[in-house]
């Protein structure tokens, strides 16, 4: 599948937040949030072959609302590249998942993958946007800033 140029990707996220951020003003609650950004990421981003959420709950990464095949409930306490992005506090973008160490494959096809923490309004991560591809290297930074700009409309 074709990438799209930088500068095209970046509009898309552009226009992407601009309609979320209508549609999280209707969800009631961070859930209701999740499952919205999942759904609309998921279908309109051809890219992203899994786009959901584990939500931190008593020291547990637990899936939440997603998008693709089924998921691991309750992924291995600091090990992989979501419990990465919490330790660490940031994105982590990993071109090649079979490369990271401790890795957890919940879906043998992916490839790659992007996660980034989202935070409460104190501050806290409360859990993480986690997006597999089934292509080697298929997420830049302008997927971290287009997530990122998303994901804080969650517990906003």
């Amino acid at each position: 599948m074709p990438r799209l140029e930088e500068g095209r990707l970046r509009s898309r996220y552009t226009r992407l937040h601009d309609q979320l951020a209508e549609l999280l003003q209707e969800a009631p609650d961070a859930v209701a949030r999740m499952a919205t950004v999942a759904a609309v990421l998921h279908h309109k981003l051809p890219h992203f072959s899994w786009t959901g959420f584990y939500r931190l709950e008593g020291g547990e990464l637990v899936v939440g609302p997603y998008q693709g095949p089924v998921a691991c409930a309750v992924l291995a306490r600091h090990q992989g590249v979501c419990w990465a992005a919490v330790d660490r506090g940031e994105p982590v973008l990993v071109p090649d998942v079979h490369a990271f160490p401790g890795h957890i494959a919940c879906d043998a096809r992916s490839r790659s993958e992007v996660v980034l923490p989202v935070r409460d309004r104190s501050g806290a991560i409360r859990a993480v946007l986690d997006v597999d591809s089934h292509e080697l290297d298929a997420f830049r930074p302008a997927d971290v800033d287009g997530l990122a700009r998303i994901v804080a409309g969650i517990y906003a």
